[in-house]
């Protein structure tokens, strides 16, 4: 069974992307938090919002777009090596 509700192609895709990036899972911290905004009581009642903490870089991911909190995961992951790729480029451009 995938860990995040996406085909297997794509949660394989993104497993890659993070350990060629180096990301493992012992430097996440990951919290799930109320969200916010328009929702009624769904969104008061139940915690789908995930927070995302890359210790060794700092940077800080907080994902609400999807009802769902495994969706949620997925995302904020995605988000995560959009941000670590952005960094690695300015980096390499600035030399």
């Amino acid at each position: 069974m995938p860990l995040y509700p996406v085909s297997q192609e794509k949660s394989d895709a993104l497993a890659a992307r993070l350990s060629s990036l180096g990301i493992r899972e012992e430097d996440l911290r990951e919290e799930f938090i109320r969200g916010s905004g328009s929702g009624g009581q769904k969104i008061n009642k139940t915690s789908s919002c995930v927070h995302l903490l890359h210790k060794p870089s700092g940077i800080e991911i907080k994902c609400q777009r999807d009802r769902s909190q495994a969706m949620n995961r997925y995302l904020a992951r995605r988000e995560l090596c959009e941000r670590i790729e952005e960094r690695e480029r300015g980096i390499r451009s600035a030399r």
